[in-house]
């Protein structure tokens, strides 16, 4: 498969997108592959975040954004493991704000609604796909987020002070906004300040809204995660 033939497989652009961003190093895998490409049961992790979102009822068009170094592995593990999914598969920029930017630029259609995915997230219940959508059409944008389960504390100067955390919440991806809204939000210059969408779109004015994640749908960051995933995975089908 070549990356023409990815992007001939991307039709009818009425419908909604995801754009799912790989451009992590695996640095803390502690892998000299980057943690996207890692097999989980079988299939690299890469592969279970793309099948998430075409399982789901919404099933958006993917755009897969990948650094250009590993585009030809990615299309050559596509067809070790006869990966058929359709998706458009562009380049990487050097932060996950060009990234996501080079994504939403090759988006023609002004009417749609873009969610946005980390690539080692390969969890994500199609509920969870299916709900950032409908409510990110009706309110223009939805963060999925999971309230903290442990205390928190916050450091200030010298000392920690507490923090209530039935106020906390650990923001999770999809993170899922109308067109118009993160165009306009992705129109601004960087600013490191940007962690992910959701504060890129609120630093241009709009009001964040948050959803329902699941403690479930975790990143993979660290090489324990790997086995966390694949235990999950092991147990009957989430929703």
């Amino acid at each position: 498969m070549s990356a023409s033939d990815l992007k001939s497989q991307i039709s009818n652009p009425e419908s909604n997108f995801a754009i799912i961003v790989a451009g992590g190093s695996g640095t803390r895998m502690q892998s000299a592959l980057p943690k996207q490409f890692l097999l989980l049961n079988g299939l690299p992790v890469l592969m279970h975040t793309l099948q998430a979102f075409h399982s789901a009822e919404s099933k958006p068009q993917l755009i897969l954004v990948l650094h250009p170094d590993y585009h030809n592995h990615w299309l050559e593990l596509c067809n070790k493991h006869n990966f058929t999914i359709p998706h458009q598969l562009i380049k990487g920029g050097k932060t996950r704000f060009h990234s996501v930017k080079n994504g939403l630029n090759i988006i023609d259609n002004k009417n749609t609604v873009i969610a946005i995915q980390d690539a080692v997230r390969p969890l994500t219940s199609g509920s969870i796909i299916d709900n950032s959508f409908n409510y990110a059409t009706t309110y223009g944008n939805a963060i999925t987020a999971v309230k903290s389960r442990d205390s928190i504390r916050q450091m200030q100067g010298n000392h920690t002070v507490n923090l209530l955390r039935e106020h906390i919440y650990l923001i999770q991806t999809p993170q899922t906004f109308r067109f118009e809204i993160l165009k306009k939000a992705y129109d601004q210059p960087f600013d490191p300040k940007f962690t992910d969408d959701a504060s890129v779109v609120e630093s241009s004015g709009e009001k964040i809204h948050l959803i329902d994640g699941n403690y479930e749908n975790i990143k993979l960051t660290f090489p324990e995660d790997i086995a966390i995933a694949e235990a999950l995975l092991n147990k009957k089908p989430f929703a």
